[in-house]
């Protein structure tokens, strides 16, 4: 995916106010709307302008493409860092494009605030009475550490909020909140926080603040729906003997697995009732991992040796290719 450089798109500088990116966007607009354009291009560009200005005229949306795209130019290959938006404080508005068809890179930037607004949005915005509104609810992705989504924890959350200057551009304010994380909570599930959303008017109530949960990559455990995935290192005598081995969970706590004779690698043992917490708790699954000793160590060099020997009639690639051909007859069944 290519970067766009919205700001080149309209022809406008960095720092260009609202109402010179509003008199780019209208020039443009006469330039090459279709229906008096005759360029040849004209619905293409315009798609482009109209993306740019989507993004440059609001200024949520503007201060976070301004985060991301600091020192990056037009056309460079550009993937988003993962939880890139994580800490960004959005209100609901203005992410609802009205089914306009934008590029990939758009979708990329802003699909999911776009989802998470149109989900929310101004539904909770609650009814106007003698000049008072309730304050409008604002949402934001956090991301948090696997132990502490599995055990619940108290955290600090800093978040980074847009706050409209006299110029029309937003700044980015950070504020610190401290946060009841609950046991089990899932990617992608919402922390709702009363009262923490934008200021009501009129002596009305402030709106909720929704914190969308994202999980930071785990060097070990990987999660899948409500299943819990990891690999379990296994020495070749216990792969091939079977073993009662220990498994140290998020929690702190322990787990006695016993893995069954001749387990060869890439075999998944699952534990039912051991993995994600919550009211339907899932499953467990480790993929057996055998580590073999190095033949730098003159012991098992002396085995590898010896195994050589008197195992003459063993070949790995036949063994091999004998359980993959298994493997695939019992999936068509």
């Amino acid at each position: 995916m290519e970067f766009k450089d919205y700001y080149q798109v309209l022809g406008v500088a960095r720092d260009a106010s609202a109402e010179q990116i509003k008199k780019a966007y209208r020039g443009l607009a006469r330039k090459y709307h279709p229906d008096v354009s005759k360029e040849p291009d004209a619905a293409a560009r315009m798609s482009e302008v109209n993306e740019a200005h989507t993004v440059l005229s609001d200024p949520e949306k503007r201060a976070a493409y301004d985060a991301i795209g600091q020192g990056r130019r037009q056309g460079e290959a550009f993937t988003p860092p993962p939880g890139w938006d994580a800490g960004f404080e959005f209100s609901g508005r203005g992410f609802d494009e009205g089914g306009q068809d934008f590029s990939d890179f758009f979708a990329e930037l802003f699909g999911q605030a776009a989802r998470g607004a149109r989900s929310r949005g101004r539904a909770h915005a609650g009814p106007r009475e003698h000049g008072a509104l309730r304050g409008e609810d604002h949402h934001a992705r956090v991301l948090l550490d696997l132990e502490d989504a599995w055990r619940g924890a108290t955290r600090q959350v800093e978040l980074r909020t847009p706050q409209l200057q006299p110029d029309g551009r937003a700044r980015l304010v950070e504020r610190t909140l401290e946060v009841r994380i609950p046991a089990g909570v899932k990617p992608g599930q919402m922390i709702r926080l009363a009262g923490q959303g934008g200021a009501g008017l009129g002596g009305a109530p402030a709106g909720d603040l929704f914190l969308e949960v994202q999980l930071r990559p785990h060097a070990r455990w990987r999660f899948d729906g409500r299943t819990l995935v990891a690999e379990l290192p296994v020495a070749p005598w216990e792969a091939a003997l079977g073993a009662v081995l220990p498994v140290q969970l998020p929690d702190g706590s322990t787990l006695k697995l016993r893995v069954p004779a001749d387990a060869q690698a890439g075999r998944v043992l699952r534990v039912p009732g051991k993995g994600w917490p919550g009211a339907e708790r899932g499953d467990l699954e480790l993929v057996v991992r055998v580590v073999l000793p190095s033949a730098w160590d003159p012991r098992a060099r002396a085995h590898y040796e010896r195994m050589a020997a008197e195992l003459t009639d063993f070949d790995a690639r036949r063994v091999a290719a004998a359980e993959s051909e298994r493997a695939a007859t019992e999936n068509t069944r």
